[in-house]
């Protein structure tokens, strides 16, 4: 396919192969702009496409960053030269100690704790950076649960933008002082999650709010983009192929919705065959909103008001792409499951001992939906098994504070012999 937006110039490109935003409920399209709902239904909009051609080629000769899939995005064609935290290409680890111990023959993680600010949220911050840059924004801002904080710091610092970040006030101290480094202004709020969020919708309509780039309220369309990125990494990592089963954290379920998405995308390009994958979501026991809905067949969401896990990066009671993560898990033959703050504290451990990765309490909420499936036969043992890991276990250490020395002894051989 072709247009007129991609026979222009780069340098008018400004969103590279974005045509238009497109509401996911009624359907309506609008030109490309700083919004986020319809206008005709008030649904959550997102970026439509025209991506003429892309080949393999044209990928594998790009960065070893997101930007490697820039004509896939909406970027412009220039995007690896300016300053961003250029996120991305981190490792895809073939667990075959962690497969061994679960029953499965070909478990691969994703491990994500290798970004610049350690989380995936800096995929999804570096496109948000860019739509802010071209709408003249000057502030970068956003409601978080930690690891978004951290990465818009960085990102608005590298950019050379202001940064003001909002968070609740109960987060884990590692969390806070990886968002406050940076040089922004951190607010802690009295609240949950989801009223911190409000928060920042009151603000983008006060005049405080002005020239303001609130990454996952007025630029989430191009912000939620950055999680495909995972999808094509994935896929290019395991030689262009899409894995047959996939674990995927659930928060705001957005990561999980645009996996799907740029697994599709890929499919629709001929980049990789058309094979069926199951989409698995995974939360934490005190906030689960979206397994309790799948669990109890139905479609509605009903909002969890007090959350109440150790996964506070996903603690999000009342998660926007809820229904959507419905739709696909039950579509894909997949599931939605929980697991409770014992089997999170678990997992990561699990993961620690058997591959040697560090997670943080989202990877030990993934890995332990991967392992309560897997001791339930719920997984098939010899297919190609995905699970991410989104973030690095230094920003949780709370989670696992029972570790700590074997032995204490005194320095003399005979000491340490009596602890063999």
């Amino acid at each position: 396919m072709s247009s007129t937006l991609l026979s222009a110039p780069a340098t008018t490109q400004p969103f590279g192969p974005a045509v238009h935003l497109s509401c996911r409920e009624c359907g309506h399209t609008t030109e490309l702009g700083p919004k986020f709902a319809c206008e005709e239904c008030f649904g959550p909009l997102e970026i439509s496409y025209d991506f003429g051609t892309v080949t393999r080629e044209q990928i594998e000769a790009g960065p070893a960053s997101i930007w490697r899939y820039a004509p896939l995005l909406p970027v412009p064609a220039d995007v690896a030269s300016r300053p961003n935290t250029n996120p991305g290409w981190t490792r895809l680890v073939r667990a075959q100690n962690l497969g061994r111990e679960l029953g499965l023959s070909n478990l691969y993680v994703k491990d994500d704790s290798g970004n610049p600010t350690h989380s995936f949220k800096d995929r999804v911050v570096a496109i948000a950076v860019e739509a802010a840059r071209t709408f003249g924004y000057t502030t970068l801002s956003c409601s978080s649960t930690g690891n978004l904080a951290g990465a818009v710091g960085a990102a608005a610092a590298r950019a050379g933008l202001e940064a003001c970040v909002f968070i609740p006030s109960d987060l884990e101290k590692e969390k806070v002082v990886v968002a406050s480094v940076y040089g922004g202004r951190l607010i802690a709020i009295d609240g949950t999650y989801d009223e911190v969020n409000r928060f920042c919708s009151e603000l983008i309509g006060d005049e405080l709010g002005e020239r303001w780039g609130f990454v996952n309220v007025n630029l989430r369309p191009y912000y939620a983009e950055g999680s495909k990125t995972l999808a094509y990494e994935i896929a290019e990592q395991l030689g262009w192929r899409l894995p047959e089963q996939i674990v995927v954290p659930v928060a705001s379920g957005s990561q999980l919705t645009k996996i799907d998405k740029g697994f599709r995308e890929l499919i629709k390009l001929g980049l990789v065959e058309d094979t069926p994958y199951k989409v698995i979501g995974a939360q934490g026991s005190g906030c689960s909103p979206v397994s309790q809905a799948y669990k109890d067949g139905i479609d509605v969401i009903r909002p969890v008001k007090q959350p109440d896990t150790i996964a506070k990066s996903l603690a999000i009671g009342n998660p926007a792409d809820g229904p959507y993560v419905l739709d696909i898990a039950r579509r894909s033959g997949g599931a939605v499951e929980d697991v409770t703050d014992e089997q999170i504290r678990a997992a990561v451990k699990l993961l620690a001992r058997t591959e040697g990765i560090f997670a943080e309490t989202a990877g030990g909420v993934t890995v332990g939906v991967l392992k309560k499936l897997a001791d339930e036969g719920r997984l098939d043992p010899d297919a190609v098994t995905v699970v991410i890991n989104s973030g690095d276990g230094l920003k949780t250490l709370d989670a696992v504070s029972d570790c700590g020395p074997t032995a204490v002894i005194k320095p003399s051989l005979d000491a340490f012999r009596a602890t063999l």
